[in-house]
């Protein structure tokens, strides 16, 4: 089991907008293939630093998968103008919890 765990730094006037918006292109990500589930938790300290872990088959079902796909460009398409710099994107390897 793979975690993806990517970083969205969001404009801090923009994070009701951005949940609505992550909300509506979710179905891009849970249709890919490998997918296992996800969460998206807002920062306590930095509240403008979304965590977004999804739980994948295998690194390759998320890269190159999912990555290079049509709706991973339509999911960062409907979530970029939210975003206040880069996502920082990292793995892991773990059971389930």
């Amino acid at each position: 089991m793979i975690y993806e765990i990517a970083l969205f730094p969001v404009y801090p006037d923009r994070m009701d907008a951005f949940r609505h918006a992550f909300a509506a292109v979710t179905p891009l990500l849970r249709r890919a293939k490998g997918y296992g589930g996800h969460v998206l938790a807002q920062g306590v300290e930095t509240p403008q630093l979304f965590n977004l872990i999804v739980r994948w088959q295998s690194l390759e079902d998320h890269t190159p998968g999912f990555e290079a796909s049509d709706d991973h460009r339509m999911f960062m398409l409907g979530i970029q103008e939210y975003l206040s710099a880069e996502p920082s994107v990292y793995h892991v390897e773990g059971g389930d919890f």
